[in-house]
């Protein structure tokens, strides 16, 4: 008897630990399912360290408290290789859903398909459109790009000299909102998003009416963009407009101006809703800008991964992308425009 029960037991044991290492099913996305009904961890990792994304972690509060989610903004301080980092040590941690502006769109396929294994993952801001990611969120680059250039030929309609500052044009709404200006001002048709044809940066692109010196990158660097700025102006004199594809282009450029006593004669069209631009537009000192409406990036990244996470398709955009409208904002609307941001910010 005692031989026997001690069979029994071997059995047992042996049948329950088989049954302990099973591998967790998964979902039609891949992704182990085991978290299913628990509170979902999320992260949301941007490009940089701005201002610009202190709105949005004001949306992905307002999304995690109700869906009845985690959330933590990460802010890469050191480029790509510190938003690796931070991705891969989320994974670590065993995070449920990662979302991601992807500083250079070609070259970090892998890390976001290496993600996007371990937990649902899609793209904000800035698409990785050739990675495993499972949508992007954010507004049409390029289609925000030509209503800047529209903003460029309403401030400077007998044509001029156009100058364009941006970060770094290694991410992909850079590209794209600086080809949609391009486009724009050249009067050239519409491009398809899915095949954009890039003009070179380096390259002079003259017109009927405009001239585009030059694309001038800072790399986050603040001091940088100013001297971009300084630099631009001395170099040409008759320069008459700049434009700053990111969120603190402008605000820079707008010091140089003012140093040089060139406000108004330099006319200013920016991206978002920096502090310093909507100043400058009641002002009188910055033409116009393009706001992206950030807020709206982290509310529904944290809506859709949380959805997800639960096994709820259908909170999947059709074509894998969700459209923010833009606000074009000028003088006439700013006060509003910057009273309801105000309110956003503070949810």
């Amino acid at each position: 008897m005692r031989k026997r029960s001690s069979f029994v037991l071997a059995a047992f044991l042996l049948l329950l630990s088989m049954g302990c290492n099973k591998p967790a099913s998964t979902d039609w996305s891949g992704v182990p399912t085991s978290s299913k009904g628990k509170k979902p961890k999320i992260v949301y990792v941007t490009n940089g360290v701005d201002p610009f994304w202190n709105v949005a972690a004001a949306g992905t509060r307002a999304a995690a408290k109700e869906f009845d989610a985690d959330c933590e903004v990460l802010m890469p301080t050191k480029g790509i290789v510190d938003q690796q980092r931070l991705v891969e040590t989320a994974l670590v941690r065993g995070v449920d859903g990662i979302a991601i502006s992807p500083i250079d769109a070609k070259n970090q396929v892998d890390l976001i398909n290496h993600a996007a294994k371990q937990a649902r993952v899609v793209t904000h801001d800035s698409d990785a459109p050739d990675s495993e990611r499972l949508c992007f969120i954010g507004m049409d680059n390029y289609n925000a790009g030509r209503e800047a250039g529209k903003l460029v030929k309403e401030a400077l309609p007998e044509g001029g000299k156009i100058m364009i500052f941006v970060g770094r044009l290694e991410q992909l709404n850079a590209q794209q909102r600086r080809q949609g200006v391009i486009d724009e001002v050249m009067d050239r048709p519409v491009q398809s998003l899915n095949s954009i044809k890039y003009d070179l940066a380096g390259n002079e692109i003259k017109g009927a009416k405009y001239t585009i010196i030059s694309t001038r990158t800072d790399n986050f660097d603040y001091a940088r963009a100013k001297a971009n700025a300084q630099d631009a102006m001395t170099a040409y004199p008759d320069l008459g407009c700049m434009v700053g594809l990111f969120a603190y282009n402008i605000p820079e450029c707008l010091e140089a101006v003012k140093e040089a006593k060139k406000t108004g004669k330099i006319k200013l069209v920016s991206f978002d809703e920096n502090e310093a631009t909507l100043q400058g537009l009641i002002d009188g000192h910055v033409y116009g800008t393009v706001s992206q409406q950030p807020y709206y990036y982290g509310y529904h990244s944290v809506r859709i991964l949380a959805a997800l996470i639960r096994g709820e398709t259908a909170a999947l955009p059709p074509n894998k992308f969700l459209e923010v409208p833009i606000k074009i904002v000028k003088k006439g609307n700013v006060e509003a425009f910057w009273t309801e941001l105000k309110k956003l910010r503070q949810s």
